[in-house]
């Protein structure tokens, strides 16, 4: 049981990582100075689809480190 609920921690770990990685950055940057950075406006539903992911991945992680630290005690 504690071997799974660490190669649970161990791929939530890392799919965080990878998924806050993949977020695009909110601000406009150099790009906001001619007007280039609305060009890709309709990534919004990709964006809420990363948001998703990535608060299932930081919510699994989480928990399973709370339980991981319960037991161990």
């Amino acid at each position: 049981m504690k071997l799974l609920l660490l190669g649970l921690q161990l791929i939530s770990g890392l799919s965080l990582i990878i998924l806050v990685l993949l977020h695009s950055a909110k601000g406009e940057g150099l790009g906001g100075i001619g007007g280039s950075a609305h060009m890709f406006g309709s990534q919004q539903g990709l964006e809420k689809g990363l948001d998703r992911l990535t608060m299932i991945a930081a919510v699994t992680f989480v928990t399973v480190s709370l339980i991981l630290t319960i037991t161990a005690g």
